[in-house]
């Protein structure tokens, strides 16, 4: 890479930012952190599953199992912890990566744990019983008030302050851009919050909400789905909410919550982001749990019981499925072939793989999961020795920037009431092109120290003595961090069908949700389990 008008290109197309903001000094190279390194997800061995695979095994080879499970993310984690709450114990757990988790996965740098992807979890509503459990399981649900809900230990709840936003040069608590916001803004921000209030006091004829979690809980009504069939963008045109900082702001959910902008954003899932988490109307959101390792507390507890059944590095190449049992073959980093023949198998790895690794997946299937799509991230985790300079606001747990295409970071020490000194940041980046191809692409594309100069240039805006006091500067690439509700997805019929099973093959990602959250991973997981218990059963 050539550190002159190339690279103001480069920063200019990524961040979006005019030329005079990247300042004069520009012929020379930018000073990067010591230390760091591209991660990245397992990309080589899963496009090999892709393509032709000459492996065999004799039947003799394959081990005999009762469940084998497909993909060690939550949903896969969930499965296994439903399977041992019923008393079984004869599955296995084939997980592409070296890690479990998937981009719930935490890592550490120095002293401190920090996130590799999701970083907080929306306080469970009481209908949300598994989940519940879980937490309760994990000595974070304290109590339960006279209504039934639980009540939630202080240590896992996100201190204040929470959020902050740099906007015109300094830091304003909250992430609603006031410091810019006209009359305007604010009285369609009134108008916004009305419609929001109106589907969150919606029920149907069955009693069901339009929009809660798990996804599978919502409401079919007519009058909810119809909301898929048009762009967040074209509902909020439709109701005059135009003003330009409000804008950001809503389209800055989308970016946090799918990787996408309005205008790709399926009106139902725009209204879901604010609406699901609402117990009722004229009530606050649910608040936020996290950890400083984020949702990397929740993977620990799922993985603690089933460890000994974990197979990390290994690659599901090829699963032959009948309605008696299913035949895996699993290939590992260094190409070694293993066979499980399984009674029962939780496909809970991502869905677009399910007709590569398949045999014999109906065409009608193949053809329903093209309409998955699914966003490219960038999360890097910034060690440094000090903390910069603050102007305005105090530092907080979220900290975003104002027309910023990233999303900011999260301070990996601030649950722990460290707000001085040494710390983490993790910072996230969703690739946002119209053609996700593109994003991956592009992320691949990159070099660290572009990535690096990218990161540093855009948290510069904020915080211009960063460079020097960053030691280290680690980026893991997602190039299919999390499905993306665009319009048509939730309610167009690929979704529903693909999550039936097909022979012995149960489905369980949180791509069959639509929307990619912990919640939706671990219900789908566990219900998979569940479905996969009741088959035992019946054939017992």
């Amino acid at each position: 890479m050539t550190m002159s008008l190339d690279r103001r290109e480069l920063l200019v197309g990524l961040l979006g930012l005019p030329l005079a903001a990247l300042g004069g000094c520009q012929q020379h190279a930018p000073q990067l952190p010591p230390a760091g390194e591209i991660l990245g997800a397992a990309h080589e061995l899963g496009h090999r599953l892709r393509g032709p695979l000459k492996l065999q095994l004799a039947d003799e080879q394959y081990q005999p199992v009762a469940v084998a499970i497909v993909g060690g993310g939550v949903a896969g984690l969930a499965a296994a912890r439903r399977l041992q709450q019923a008393g079984i114990e004869d599955f296995v757990i084939l997980e592409l990566e070296d890690v479990a988790g998937g981009t719930s996965r935490a890592g550490q740098s120095g002293p401190f744990r920090h996130p590799w992807g999701a970083h907080y979890l929306p306080a469970p509503m009481r209908e949300n019983a598994a989940l519940v459990q879980l937490l309760d399981e994990m000595d974070v649900v304290e109590g339960y008030s006279d209504a039934g809900e639980p009540q939630f230990a202080e240590a896992a709840l996100c201190r204040d302050p929470e959020e902050r936003l740099f906007v015109q040069g300094a830091w304003h608590e909250g992430l609603f851009p006031s410091a810019v916001a006209s009359a305007a803004d604010q009285q369609q921000f009134q108008a916004f919050h009305q419609e929001v209030e109106h589907w969150v006091a919606f029920r149907d004829a069955q009693g069901r909400r339009a929009f809660t979690l798990p996804v599978a809980q919502c409401s079919d009504d007519a009058a909810v789905t119809a909301l898929d069939q048009i762009s967040f963008a074209q509902w909020l045109d439709e109701r005059g909410i135009t003003a330009p900082a409000l804008r950001w702001w809503l389209e800055y959910a989308t970016r946090d919550d799918y990787g996408l902008t309005l205008a790709h954003t399926s009106a139902w899932a725009g209204l879901f982001y604010f609406a699901a988490r609402v117990r009722e109307v004229a009530t606050e959101p649910q608040p936020l749990l996290t950890w400083p390792e984020g949702n990397g507390r929740l993977v620990a507890h799922l993985q603690k019981h089933v460890a000994n059944k974990l197979r990390v590095g290994h690659a599901v190449a090829k699963i032959s499925a009948s309605d008696d049992e299913a035949k895996l073959l699993a290939i590992d980093r260094s190409g070694k072939p293993t066979g499980y023949r399984a009674k029962q198998v939780i496909f809970a790895a991502p869905h677009f793989l399910a007709p590569y690794t398949i045999a014999d997946f109906p065409a009608e299937r193949h053809t329903d999961t093209r309409q998955f799509t699914y966003g490219a991230w960038l999360v890097a985790n910034l060690t440094l020795r000090a903390r910069p300079g603050n102007v305005g606001f105090e530092p907080a747990w979220d900290n975003v920037l104002y027309a910023s295409p990233s999303l900011g970071y999260v301070s990996a020490t601030h649950q722990q009431l460290r707000d001085h000194g040494p710390t983490v940041w993790t910072y996230y980046y969703p690739l946002t092109d119209d053609n996700p191809a593109a994003s991956r692409e592009r992320l691949l594309e990159l070099s660290w120290a572009q990535w690096a100069d990218f990161i540093l240039t855009d948290l510069e805006q904020a915080h211009p003595d960063l460079r020097g006091l960053v030691e280290r500067l680690d980026i893991m690439h997602w190039g299919h961090a999390m499905i993306q509700p665009r319009v048509g997805f939730m309610f167009g019929g690929a979704r529903q069908r693909e999550a039936a099973p097909w022979h012995t093959v149960h489905f369980a990602h949180s791509d069959l949700s639509g929307v990619a959250l912990f919640e939706e991973a671990f219900d789908r997981g566990t219900r998979a389990a569940e479905a996969v218990l009741a088959t035992i059963a019946k054939s017992s």
